[in-house]
């Protein structure tokens, strides 16, 4: 088994691990994403009919208004969220829905941004491990 260590910047610090998910384009939670499910919804995403629930969700960053840090919000407290969230810089709808999370339910979203060229060496499948300092493990075989 390969393994890959990204260095990340963490906006949300938090330990995170699952099987990735991986896309190089963004989505709109408001319209993309089942808070109940944690199924991707839009039809148009590549990643459509995938479970994000528990997964480590990689997207460059987030497509349309705040409305995706409602839903997001959501489903943290449905408890059908990303085990994190990877980006290639600052998401603040992102951010927002995991600082409110660990308010209400205190179970923020790990998110960290990573650059472009360590982003594109992700893949889906892909063990990933997100640690409190931003580090990425890949774990592929």
């Amino acid at each position: 088994m390969a393994e890959l260590i990204l260095a990340g910047k963490p906006f949300i610090a938090g330990a995170g691990k699952g099987i990735a998910l991986v896309s190089s384009e963004p989505l709109s939670f408001w319209g993309g994403y089942d808070w109940k499910t944690g199924e991707i919804i839009d039809r148009r995403h590549p990643l459509s009919g995938l479970i994000a629930k528990d997964k480590v969700l990689a997207i460059p960053f987030t497509r349309g208004s705040s409305t995706t840090t409602a839903v997001l919000l959501e489903a943290i407290r449905a408890k059908t969220a990303p085990a994190a969230i990877l980006t290639t810089a600052t998401d603040f709808f992102f951010a927002l829905a995991s600082i409110v999370a660990d308010e209400l339910y205190a179970t923020p979203i790990p998110l960290v941004a990573l650059t472009e060229s360590d982003f594109v060496k992700l893949k889906t499948g892909d063990e990933v491990e997100v640690r409190e300092d931003g580090k990425v493990v890949v774990r592929r075989t």
